[in-house]
């Protein structure tokens, strides 16, 4: 597949790279670095993202060139949507005029571009961009090397999820050999919190329910403005819930502006929550998934709980 999709890069010259809205570090690492493989075989690469690049990301090599956008007002030829299972949530308008190439490791990817490289086997799509650089011939510097192990690091959650193999250590052996810091990528997103995140993580502990095998939590609207929080504060605070001795899976439902509630799904294995995501239009990973559902609070708990009970049985 590999070959087919340079193939493609090969008869274009301008590309428009992108991923899905509120990007996680797998999908900022690899625009990043499929952009410079892309600019490196000589093509013209413009990133664009609707939601642009969460703080947390902002030090990675080149991520001042992401433009933030709902619409593609430029010329280009071919987009790469990257990490993402559909135009629609990428945001961004425009996409469709040009030739689509989608890169995707989630076993719920699928099939929407004129070539679809998805490989549920990949630790993370960064570990596809790897094997494209490599296919292509293109050296990888130091400067990818840290996007993509940024990528790898933060999408198996730091070698925890069912993911986590061989090919993913002797991933980040190499890319560590290119030129990766391990420690300091580590410390940039483990332990450059900005405040409001521990703040909204205290709120969110307050309501910290369990039952048996399975735990969640919520934040309000007014949580998240009491804290002066963002959205990007609530990545990774579902884990706290999941990291508790006896629990298998759990959830974080966030309350959205209209009303509905976004909700973050992680399990260790006894449940997938990919499919039970998948039911209200999300996705991602059996370990680590996430969807949208409607409220009020105690409605939306109650459906996503209930599927969560069943997985359990």
């Amino acid at each position: 597949m590999v070959s087919e999709v340079l193939q493609k890069i090969d008869q274009h010259d301008e590309f428009v790279l992108t991923s899905h809205a509120r990007p996680d570090g797998d999908a900022i690492g690899s625009v990043l670095a499929c952009s410079q493989v892309i600019r490196a075989l000589g093509k013209k690469a413009e990133i664009i993202l609707s939601d642009g690049v969460p703080q947390l990301y902002r030090r990675l090599p080149r991520a001042e060139s992401v433009i933030q956008s709902r619409e593609i007002n430029g010329k280009f030829e071919a987009a790469i949507i990257l990490e993402c299972d559909s135009l629609q949530r990428t945001h961004l308008d425009g996409l469709e005029r040009g030739f689509l190439i989608n890169i995707d490791h989630h076993a719920s990817g699928k099939p929407f571009a004129h070539v679809n490289w998805i490989d549920p086997m990949a630790c993370a799509t960064a570990e596809l961009i790897y094997e494209l650089a490599r296919e292509a011939g293109v050296k990888i510097t130091a400067d990818m090397a840290t996007c993509l192990y940024t990528a790898v690091l933060t999408d198996t959650g730091s070698f925890c999820f069912s993911g986590t193999n061989h090919r993913a250590f002797a991933l980040a052996e190499e890319l560590v050999r290119c030129g990766a810091d391990p420690v300091r990528i580590a410390q940039g997103i483990y332990f450059s919190n900005p405040f409001s995140k521990t703040r909204l993580l205290g709120a969110a502990l307050s309501t910290l329910q369990r039952e048996g095998a399975l735990a969640w939590m919520h934040v309000s609207g007014a949580d998240m403005r009491r804290c002066q929080a963002a959205e990007e504060d609530c990545e990774g605070l579902v884990n706290y819930a999941l990291g508790n001795a006896g629990i298998e899976v759990a959830a974080f439902f966030r309350e959205l502006e209209d009303g509905r509630y976004r909700v973050s799904l992680r399990s260790k294995g006894a449940v997938d929550v990919a499919a039970v995501a998948e039911i209200f239009g999300g996705g991602g990973h059996g370990c680590a998934s996430g969807c949208s559902v409607d409220g009020p609070l105690e409605a939306a708990q109650q459906k996503i709980l209930a599927l969560l009970r069943q997985g359990l049985r």
